[in-house]
């Protein structure tokens, strides 16, 4: 693995929404420059702890860390100068070849492993299944919710996709809201608020969207989206103490793992 310098630890974190954002968070906080890139149009569900919010609004500020568009790499070196975290629409993430970052981070949680490669930095980590450690990644964090969550493992790749969110307080495949048909989405509630179990909280077109489950509107996609049928436009949280306006415990906790394998390359290659 190529040397990695202390004094050029720039990372390239592909995808900005809220397990991506945990990460920015982390890697911004232990003084690391981060640039995130995202789609034209993200499909982020829990926006309000999520930058890729900043290719709509222009400027987001999440737990008091402000991330702004960039329309350009030049853009985005200019925010860094500015402590702000600057989010691209670069898809391909030509910003890697530009840049040429320290660390590549690929959290899009595609589950699968769309073209990241082990030589796009000296660093390359993937976030939950579709990779291997010391194949396509020198690096993969567990996103799974359970023991081993949030883990850095270095041989080796994730719990594999299990095609159901983890457990909250018992629900799980009830919490997600879905689209029932193709077609443009708009909200019928906010984020933050509090649904009771066959409330009407979003239509895709002229078909309802219903809550199978009481608790509070986590996420919800922003108003005027195209989505394709089965996509996840929103979710519910069932416990009393649930915030939507804080990072995570998992978002944390994978932020984390990404902290602790930037900080073991970085040790080892003294």
């Amino acid at each position: 693995m190529k040397k990695i310098s202390k004094n050029k630890a720039v990372v390239v974190i592909r995808g900005a929404g809220d397990l991506a954002s945990g990460v920015a968070y982390r890697l911004y906080k232990s003084g690391l420059d981060v640039i995130m890139t995202e789609i034209e149009r993200p499909l982020v569900v829990r926006r309000t702890v999520s930058f890729a919010e900043a290719v709509y609004e222009g400027n987001v500020t999440i737990e008091g860390i402000e991330a702004g568009l960039a329309g350009s790499v030049e853009g985005a070196l200019s925010l860094l100068e500015k402590k702000v975290i600057p989010v691209l629409v670069d898809p391909a993430a030509a910003v890697v070849k530009d840049a040429r970052p320290a660390v590549v981070v690929d959290a899009r949680m595609a589950k699968r492993n769309l073209d990241t490669t082990i030589g796009d930095a000296p660093l390359v980590i993937g976030l939950g299944p579709g990779f291997t450690a010391g194949v396509d990644v020198h690096a993969v964090i567990e996103t799974c919710r359970g023991h081993r969550l949030g883990r850095a493992i270095y041989s080796g790749g994730a719990i594999p996709d299990t095609g159901a969110p983890g457990a909250v307080d018992g629900y799980t495949l009830e919490r997600l809201l879905r689209a029932p048909v193709d077609g443009v989405m708009a909200p019928r509630c906010s984020i933050g608020e509090q649904v009771e179990k066959g409330d009407v909280v979003a239509y895709v077109e002229t078909t309802p969207v219903y809550a199978e489950m009481t608790g509070m509107v986590r996420g919800m996609l922003k108003e005027g989206l195209w989505v394709p049928k089965g996509t996840k436009i929103g979710d519910i949280d069932p416990r009393q103490d649930a915030e939507y306006d804080t990072i995570s415990d998992k978002a944390l906790a994978v932020g984390g793992g990404v902290l602790e394998a930037v900080c073991h390359f970085l040790n080892s290659n003294q």
